[in-house]
């Protein structure tokens, strides 16, 4: 299987950088060819030593059908991308346009299968919004919809608040379920196992740490 990741690395963000890695080390190893794009030049070397092959490109300057000519052959498109708390205008071009951009270019590239980290509709609970983050949910919102209403055949992960701490292959997954935290290497692996389960799709899924084997809990989403 060809996996498509679209990830972009911006100021400051160097969470995302793991992530990449990660997400891009994980699918290899298991025998997918993945393609990753990325912005800057040095994010090549990063995400070829994780097993990527990288493609350079910015979401914010290519078109629909240059995106699109990127995807080709591509069986699933992953999009990981996302200003990192670099600043309202940054948000609405990579979060919001860009996740646009992103499942037309899929469509026309005849990628059917589409995957979108989002956020958990209960992050920043209990503490005072500033307007970036009010902002952030808003088109983290406006793009889950976006994808939603599309021709694509969707998966909407929302992990919650991400950690560094290693991985324990355990989580908590479900439609609705409390809030709480995520290793970054077990969100990667759950995207692993939803990739490699076509069956499960159209669903919003909400992720924490939790006490069921990844391979169990996406099972569980297969009993409607």
């Amino acid at each position: 299987m060809e996996d498509w990741i679209l990830w972009r690395h911006v100021s400051l963000s160097a969470q995302r950088a793991k992530w990449a890695k990660k997400l891009t080390r994980q699918l290899s190893s298991k025998g997918h060819t993945v393609t990753a794009l990325h912005r800057k030049p040095e994010q090549a070397e990063t995400l070829h030593a994780a097993g990527a092959k990288p493609v350079a490109g910015d979401i914010q300057q290519l078109s629909v059908m240059a995106l699109a000519d990127l995807m080709t052959g591509h069986d699933v498109a992953v999009f990981t991308a996302g200003a990192g708390g670099a600043g309202i205008e940054l948000t609405n071009a990579i979060d919001g346009e860009g996740l646009k951009l992103a499942v037309a270019a899929a469509e026309q590239a005849g990628v059917s299968r589409f995957m979108l980290v989002s956020a958990f509709p209960d992050a920043g609970r209990g503490k005072t919004p500033s307007e970036g983050f009010e902002n952030y949910m808003r088109v983290k919102r406006l793009a889950d919809a976006e994808l939603v209403a599309s021709k694509l055949e969707w998966v909407i992960l929302r992990p919650g608040t991400l950690t560094d701490e290693a991985g324990t292959g355990r989580v908590h997954a479900d439609l609705a379920i409390p809030y709480g935290e995520i290793p970054r290497e077990d969100v990667a692996a759950t995207l692993v196992g939803l990739i490699e389960n076509p069956a499960i799709k159209y669903q919003i899924i909400e992720l924490t740490k939790g006490d069921v084997q990844i391979d169990v809990a996406l099972q569980r989403l297969l009993r409607g």
